[in-house]
């Protein structure tokens, strides 16, 4: 099977950077896409979906430092449906977004106005991808398959 999503648009919030005991960094905000489309009666409409995203590793700590609310990024990655139970024992879930590469989109002027901190606008920044061939790539793949489990505390649900 194959899971792929990629998305464009504004970040909705600031990365929040949190560390796992063993030191990787976990990193979450969420983005606002949007589309324009005409109505079946001619109107012109737009539809603006956000959704979640999660950065890990190197990746969430270069997206903490240089992106923004309102930055312009484009991600692509994993889809992941999250699932709970609230507070009133009513089931809930949302899809969510694991990025994998990241990709800074907006331009210089947003760079010196505070949206990136002065980082050269397109920088690409990925996960490491574990190599296959080189014989001592499986610690690395074994780590990279490690990734911690995050448990979710139901108060900081927003909803």
């Amino acid at each position: 099977m194959y899971n792929k999503i990629i998305l464009a648009g504004n970040l909705t919030r600031d990365v929040e950077v949190r560390y796992t005991q063993s030191g990787s960094a976990i990193g979450n905000t969420a983005i606002a896409t949007s589309r324009k489309f005409k109505s079946a009666t001619g109107e012109q409409k737009e539809e603006v979906l956000f959704v979640d995203l999660t950065f890990f590793g190197r990746t969430a700590e270069i997206a903490n430092q240089y992106l923004r609310k309102g930055s312009k990024v484009l991600v692509d990655g994993r889809l992941k449906l999250d699932q709970w139970t609230a507070q009133d024992g009513s089931k809930r879930s949302k899809h969510s977004v694991t990025v994998e590469n990241l990709q800074m989109l907006g331009s210089k002027d947003d760079a010196q106005s505070g949206g990136y901190n002065n980082a050269p606008a397109g920088d690409t920044y990925a996960q490491p991808a574990p190599s296959q061939t080189a014989p001592q790539a499986a610690p690395q793949q074994e780590q990279a398959s490690n990734i911690p489990e995050i448990d979710i505390n139901e108060d900081e649900i927003p909803f």
